[in-house]
């Protein structure tokens, strides 16, 4: 459910072109406008508001924006004011970029999208950086956690694995050198041309696969990849093939049958043996993927918890809680946040921020004055 509040009727997109330009005019920017306008617009409005800017006067709303704005007020109404599968192209490839809890955010981005949001997003990351988002998340990280990140990202992956051996390995290396792109991180030529193949399979919508998003569940297979769950985490082996297998390319529904059957069958939410180890990073980000994959407003209530209550509020995170969760679920995430803290959401952010910042979160969260 959305916290979004937008006026009714709502001004025509000529005007509210005219007024953000005149928020930019003279010795100082009108924040209350920009947020009064943009702080009240769904996702189809405000790319519409982009367009008719540009076609008006001829500049990029975002680069006026980021023109006139700055600190986390800027970075928040640029995120909001980016479509959907731009945000979360730019998301990615901020994380790839940062070395701290940036895998965290590949893996919510992969994890919390559909199929249709991912090629979305993946298409948005081709077009603006130039490059596959899989070469630059193959890039960025490493070992167990990038073969799951990329598994989930494009089910394409598994597929280019088994059937490597018919590759024409001259042509791909022929178009690596052509490339000038060198990935010392890799480790084995094997991988390299997994890699490149991939660039090539998701530049083409034919060859893309999707997560089965369907309500349909095969209880016989939940009952028997339950199993097969509870055997791996109990010898401890996280990184199994099979266990990636199924978190990374079961529908949803398929994977709470199977999960619901794990609980029932061995009395522990799965998430309770995959016990938290501080020094393991992957098994931690295994257990932030379950969260993402079966309990979506759970997972976005305890990060937006954990970014106000840390000591000295983690603005990126709260932005990316509220950007991009404002118009699915945040209604539901703001009741789960009261609910485990006694105090409502919109609360709690005006404590911890102030200014124009303060503002627009709380314009986002259905909570000023439209």
């Amino acid at each position: 459910m959305s916290t979004l509040r937008i006026p009714q009727p709502v001004p025509p997109v000529a005007d509210d072109c005219e007024q953000l330009r005149k928020a930019f005019a003279g010795w100082g920017t009108n924040e209350d406008l920009i947020i009064s306008i943009l702080g009240h617009r769904n996702a189809a409005q405000r790319k519409l508001i982009r367009e008719t800017y540009f076609e008006t006067y001829g500049e990029d709303l975002l680069k006026a924006l980021d023109k006139e704005l700055s600190n986390d007020f800027e970075r928040l109404v640029h995120l909001w004011t980016l479509d959907p599968a731009e945000r979360d192209a730019f998301l990615a490839n901020e994380a790839t970029k940062r070395w701290t809890s940036s895998n965290q955010v590949l893996m919510e981005i992969a994890c919390t999208r559909s199929s249709d949001q991912l090629l979305f997003a993946r298409k948005a990351y081709h077009a603006r950086y130039k490059k596959s988002l899989e070469e630059d998340v193959a890039h960025h990280t490493t070992g167990e956690f990038r073969k799951v990140l990329l598994l989930v990202l494009d089910h394409n992956y598994e597929h280019v694995v088994k059937h490597c051996t018919y590759i024409n390995v001259k042509r791909v290396v022929l178009i690596w050198i052509s490339y000038g792109k060198l990935y010392i991180d890799i480790g084995s030529f094997f991988s390299l041309i997994v890699y490149w193949v991939l660039f090539a399979v998701q530049c083409s919508d034919f060859f893309c696969s999707y997560r089965y998003e369907g309500d349909e569940v095969n209880l016989t297979l939940a009952k028997t990849e339950a199993k097969l769950l509870h055997e791996k985490i109990s010898k401890k082996a996280y990184s199994d093939d099979e266990l990636i297998r199924i978190l990374a390319t079961r529908s949803k529904p398929q994977i709470n049958a199977t999960l619901n059957h794990y609980k029932d069958e061995f009395g522990k939410d799965i998430n309770k043996d995959l016990k938290a180890d501080p020094k393991d990073e992957f098994l931690a980000l295994l257990r932030s993927t379950v969260k993402c994959l079966v309990r979506t407003e759970r997972y976005f209530e305890k990060a937006a918890r954990l970014a106000i209550n840390k000591r000295g509020t983690d603005e990126g995170a709260l932005t990316r809680v509220v950007a991009t969760r404002a118009e699915i679920d945040l209604k539901i995430i703001a009741d789960e946040y009261q609910r485990r803290s006694s105090v409502p959401l919109d609360k709690a952010v005006a404590k911890d921020t102030t200014g124009d910042y303060e503002k627009m979160l709380l314009a986002i969260l259905g909570h000023d004055d439209v």
